[in-house]
């Protein structure tokens, strides 16, 4: 079969389409309808401006609150907490299709010795039995102490106890206070008809790989494969050589190069109903999904962005925390700022237009009222620019 030819404004827009960042960001708020459409929303602790689960969501909505999340994890209980590339929330209704997962994390674990001072298996039942008497705990109710503290990222063995069987699908995220984790006994958590789904392994791969492919539109092998971090290369590639849900396309990058993925079999219906993304301009966060694969953000929109929040300041090209900006389908610049929430402000420590980007005034307005946006959204009143920056 000829390979069904994307050219590189479609792949934008189509990108941008599926992963909720096309149309603006206003409307009658659907958290969960977000969620499901990017399959899930990676968790992190970093709050720089807003943490990256709040920021993700309040930018392809802005009704969004950084409240509202943990009401879907505590009280409604249709996402749950766990790890696909990084610990992440994800609608419930696909637990039973993660529990290859599971199984996946309770192999890897154990073949490499990772948690090679948690507690037996007697003390895990310990814990479980606590959990079961007194409720969801923290790892905060436990006084295990770390055994060798020249061992980087060592933790008590309780903690890698508590993680090892939330790896496992034992425990699971009852809730989150001041974003601590509390575990709870997994049958308390899952509705017992999806926990105890019995799917194959070859059913449960086809679901997750199938779902990776119509949310990304097109991708290579390796982008299905990291979608959700659910698969090997190799079971990855023999899913797709075996799989008649796709077609084979070519997609052209930023450079005008061109390479060869696959899409869905309804790519050219796809890319005939697209629209031209909205103008609004979007401060992204760094672990949103659109910038997440460095490298697919690179081919697609010739932005090479990497997060140097663990490269030592002084070697640091960008910042620690840089924000890159979205217009339309293009990104115009990148942005460093900082809440200051005691003083009631954003910093704005560092700005960059991106090369061939003419910064007009509408262009800056435009700027201004996206900070003052993200201003209202984390509570606090003003923005205050860095002397020469503006």
């Amino acid at each position: 079969m000829t390979p069904f030819q994307i050219n590189n404004r479609d792949a934008r827009w189509l990108w941008l389409t599926a992963q909720g960042l096309a149309t603006p960001p206003t409307g009658v708020l659907d958290v969960m309808g977000i969620i499901r459409q990017l399959g899930f929303v990676q968790l992190d602790t970093i709050r720089v401006v807003a943490r990256a689960h709040d920021h993700i969501i309040w930018s392809r909505n802005h009704n969004y609150r950084e409240v509202m999340l943990n009401k879907y994890l505590q009280k409604h209980r249709t996402i749950f907490e766990h790890f696909t590339h990084d610990a992440s929330v994800i609608p419930m209704e696909y637990l039973p299709y993660w529990q290859r997962q599971f199984r996946r994390h309770k192999e890897r674990i154990e073949s490499r010795n990772y948690f090679a001072n948690m507690l037996d298996a007697d003390g895990r039942d310990a814990i479980k039995a606590r959990i079961a008497s007194e409720g969801p705990l923290s790892t905060h109710a436990f006084d295990t102490k770390v055994k060798d503290r020249s061992v980087m990222w060592s933790r008590p063995p309780h903690k890698q106890a508590l993680d090892y069987m939330w790896y496992c699908g034992e425990l699971s995220t009852s809730h989150r206070e001041n974003f601590a984790k509390f575990y709870d006994l997994a049958e308390n958590i899952f509705p017992p008809d999806l926990y105890g789904a019995n799917h194959s392994d070859d059913y449960q791969l086809d679901w997750l790989l199938r779902n990776a492919l119509d949310r990304l539109g097109f991708a290579s092998f390796g982008e299905i494969q990291r979608f959700w971090d659910a698969s090997s290369a190799v079971e990855t590639r023999a899913w797709a050589n075996g799989s008649d849900c796709h077609m084979p396309v070519t997609v052209q990058c930023a450079d005008g190069s061109c390479v060869n993925a696959i899409a869905p079999l309804d790519i050219e219906q796809r890319i005939a109903t697209l629209s031209k993304p909205t103008s609004r301009l979007r401060i992204l966060n760094p672990f949103d999904p659109v910038i997440r694969d460095r490298d697919r953000l690179k081919r697609l929109f010739g932005l090479d962005y990497r997060i140097e929040i663990f490269v030592p300041a002084a070697k640091r090209k960008w910042g620690y925390y840089v924000y890159p900006i979205l217009e339309s389908d293009r990104f115009v610049g990148r942005i460093e700022l900082k809440a200051d929430r005691n003083a009631g402000c954003i910093n704005v420590i560092n700005f960059w237009p991106e090369p061939q980007v003419k910064w007009t005034d509408a262009r800056w307005q435009k700027l201004h009222n996206e900070l003052a946006r993200l201003a209202r959204f984390i509570g606090v009143d003003d923005v205050h620019w860095q002397p020469g920056l503006n």
